[in-house]
């Protein structure tokens, strides 16, 4: 089941934290950027009440981008992320869905039906852009 959360709580943070920089100041800024900027936005996949995945996106028209998106470590592989992401197409009526990852998560977004070309990458290591379109 899909839930908007309009803040962070102990639980998205844990999740999200999964999906970010081992950097612990890097890590504090984004979770303080989905605390106070209306546009970082958190949405979860629950599983009996409990949140077994976090994405964090912003929206821009029908665009929007993921920024991080973490599963609990007992419930991956079970297509929870997947269902999230495709739920947030259709809740929020987006025409794409896109996230800038490394080659780690671009095989999860070719698998989830996202077209997956390379990009110049800021990391060490070699950039993607994955792009999951809906027909309008």
């Amino acid at each position: 089941m899909l839930r908007l959360h309009a803040t962070t709580t102990p639980d998205t943070d844990a999740l999200l934290t999964r999906a970010m920089s081992p950097d612990p100041a890097r890590i504090q800024a984004a979770l303080h950027r989905y605390r106070t900027d209306p546009d970082w936005q958190i949405h979860t996949w629950e599983v009996a009440g409990q949140a077994v995945c976090a994405a964090g996106f912003t929206v821009q028209g029908s665009h929007g981008a993921v920024r991080h998106i973490g599963t609990h470590p007992d419930h991956t592989g079970q297509g929870h992320a997947r269902a999230l992401l495709h739920a947030l197409m259709d809740t929020l009526d987006l025409h794409t869905l896109t996230a800038d990852t490394d080659e780690d998560a671009a095989d999860f977004y070719c698998r989830s039906g996202f077209s997956v070309h390379e990009i110049p990458s800021p990391w060490d290591r070699r950039g993607y852009r994955c792009t999951l379109t809906r027909e309008r």
